[in-house]
């Protein structure tokens, strides 16, 4: 995790609590990733995507618009469009939210635990924003244009011993913070 930099947006409620310190409403968590995905021809492909890794909005304010505030603040600040993204585990209820606001319906299988949807392949990804990749790479290669990781055909999978499956309940957050 250390390797990896991770963004936190966090939404809060200024009104919320008493001497203005405000509530959180809810947050989103982001970063880059490198992943081998499966286009709609079921090619393997190395890229390097933005990812949502949490969404969250406190159950008693859903349903307000935070949501689609929160998420709207961060593709403008990341600069990217939904169907760029990957999504890590999402729930039905994110699922339904994307298919509501940003009309992503069709999703592409994959093997790993990552949701991605039809679109995805059919802009190049841009790099990661300077601010991601100042701490992976030197600051030439933030100015630099060209994709991350292009796509690319990777050889078929080699079998490998039993994985053990990631539990949710593993996770530990501290808010606020970035990684």
């Amino acid at each position: 995790m250390q390797s990896n930099r991770h963004v936190v947006y966090i939404l809060k409620d200024s009104s919320g609590r008493p001497a203005g310190k405000g509530a959180i409403i809810g947050f989103i968590k982001v970063g880059y990733k490198k992943l081998f995905v499966l286009d709609d021809r079921e090619a393997h492909n190395e890229v390097e995507p933005l990812c949502i890794l949490d969404f969250y909005i406190h159950e008693s304010v859903q349903r307000h618009g935070h949501g689609r505030e929160l998420f709207q603040y961060m593709l403008q600040k990341e600069r990217v469009e939904p169907h760029q993204l990957a999504i890590d585990r999402p729930s039905q209820k994110l699922l339904k939210f994307l298919n509501k606001h940003y009309n992503l319906e069709t999703t592409v299988p994959q093997v790993n635990n990552f949701v991605i949807f039809e679109g995805f392949f059919a802009h190049q990804h841009r790099p990661p924003a300077p601010s991601l990749r100042a701490t992976r790479h030197s600051r030439a290669a933030a100015i630099d244009p060209t994709p991350t990781a292009p796509a690319r055909k990777l050889p078929p999978k080699r079998a490998e011993g039993d994985i053990k499956p990631y539990s949710s309940s593993d996770r530990e957050w501290e808010l606020p913070q970035v990684w």
